[in-house]
């Protein structure tokens, strides 16, 4: 087996430290993301590498969001070799690397609040039905410029439009720089564009198993808020920065292999999609309002998923749980060329492990309960009428953050694949964030009623 920096399955811990030393590296982050699934490390140097590696280095739980208690605030990263990049690029102080890490208690046992994890055990459940998950994303993004005293602004940079180049698109050579990074660590990129809004733009990379595009969307994150820092610009993947832009989605592609066979994908069906493909698309629709918490995790996701108005339909975004072919209105279209479905209505602030292991929980549970998604919605169904729509049963996503959690917290699933810990922190956690939001008061609101009341 040849190991590289690009490619490490099934390294061991000696092909780890060989790699180390051949590019000399002086320092290895030990990343892992919290519950609201934001990039977190651990950095050792040299001289720990051994130790790192052994999964024997401990960190204070307490103080990362959604983890543990102070009273039992000790915790454990174990890297997953397989994870082991070199960035490309040296910081002050020497080159680096870095390993994704699970979350392990001082005991040795699994933490239950580690959400890479929890996507591991969801793998696991898929597996045991003997299907292999592949998932892929579009991830869009804005790129603003940072204010003089160095704070974010959102004033872009170029005033190009979806699929623009230079000279509007002035942010042509920092996509390109992303992308060369992202090669540089293993990447497959498939290419990159100007999106619609001034500012937003998209880096498409290859669809993978499950974990990996989890673990790909982490790094992805990190490499383009990075990149972007690096010379001077905020990257930013909050859905909704700019009241009256388009809103940036993650658009999230699944299907099933078994023995190397896609089982969406059967040519002699509508859309060439399968009976199976048809099945889990009804366990995306059954929870899709109880996932929403996790796949538009924010106060702003709301301010993206609007009900009505100009700016949803500019920016296609899919506040209605219904699915068909080739519709953006819907929250799961059906591609042209069969062989998976697209989920449409999360962002890029979700937490990828857990969203991935909800939305495989849900299509897991219609496969197994050959669940009927219903009749297929080939309308805009932004143009007829809530009396329409009443009778045709097509019911809206969640308006607000408030809501998702209700939903959230209703649906029995969600326990029974998150485990009840993770579960009730997550609660607690976006519960005080909309209570936080609901009790400031507004520019907004000093503009509108101060003079009149």
């Amino acid at each position: 087996m040849t190991v590289t920096p690009e490619k490490t399955t099934g390294a061991s811990k000696r092909d780890i430290l060989a790699l180390c030393k051949e590019h000399g590296v002086s320092f290895l982050r030990l990343q892992f993301t919290d519950i609201l699934g934001i990039n977190k490390n651990f950095e050792v140097p040299e001289s720990q590498f051994a130790k790192a590696l052994e999964g024997d280095i401990r960190f204070d739980g307490s103080a990362i969001e959604g983890f543990v208690r102070i009273e039992e605030s000790d915790m454990v990263l174990k890297p997953d070799l397989d994870t082991f990049r070199i960035l490309p690029y040296d910081d002050e102080g020497g080159r680096v690397a870095r390993l994704l890490c699970d979350i392990y208690n001082p005991d040795g046992s699994p933490f239950a609040g580690c959400p890479r994890q929890a996507l591991k055990r969801q793998i696991a459940r898929a597996a045991a039905l003997k299907y292999d998950v592949m998932v892929g994303v579009e991830a869009e993004f804005y790129i603003f410029q940072l204010g003089a005293d160095g704070k974010p602004t959102t004033r872009t940079h170029d005033s190009g439009g979806y699929f623009d180049l230079t000279p509007v698109d002035r942010a042509e050579q920092i996509r390109r720089v992303i992308v060369r990074d992202l090669v540089s660590m293993g990447f497959e990129v498939e290419g990159g564009h100007h999106e619609v809004a001034p500012g937003q733009h998209e880096i498409d990379f290859r669809y993978a198993g499950a974990l990996e595009t989890a673990d790909n969307l982490a790094t992805f994150k990190f490499v383009v808020r990075n990149v972007a820092y690096r010379h001077g610009f905020l990257a930013t993947f909050m859905p909704q920065p700019i009241f009256g832009q388009a809103g940036s989605g993650m658009h999230t592609s699944h299907s099933l292999f078994r023995q190397g066979t896609n089982s969406f994908y059967d040519p002699k069906a509508q859309w060439e999609l399968s009976g199976v493909a048809l099945q889990y698309i009804g366990g995306l629709l059954k929870h899709a309002r109880g996932f929403c918490a996790v796949t538009n995790p924010l106060v702003n996701s709301y301010k993206r998923l609007v009900r009505q108005g100009r700016m949803s339909y500019f920016s296609w975004a899919p506040v209605f749980n219904s699915y068909g072919s080739n519709n953006r209105t819907n929250s799961v279209r059906v591609p042209m060329g069969g062989g998976r479905c697209e989920s449409r209505n999360a962002d890029g602030a979700v937490n990828p492990y857990l969203a991935a292991t909800l939305a495989l929980a849900a299509g897991l549970e219609g496969v197994r309960l050959k669940l009927d998604p219903g009749e297929p919605n080939e309308d805009n169904l932004y143009m007829i009428s809530d009396a329409e729509r009443r009778d045709r049963r097509i019911e809206f996503l969640p308006q607000t953050l408030q809501e998702a959690i209700t939903a959230f917290a209703a649906d029995p699933l969600v326990e029974k694949t998150l485990g009840k810990d993770l579960r009730d922190e997550f609660i607690r956690y976006k519960t005080s964030e909309w209570e936080a939001y609901h009790l400031t008061v507004s520019p907004w609101e000093i503009e509108r009623y101060s003079h009149l009341f």
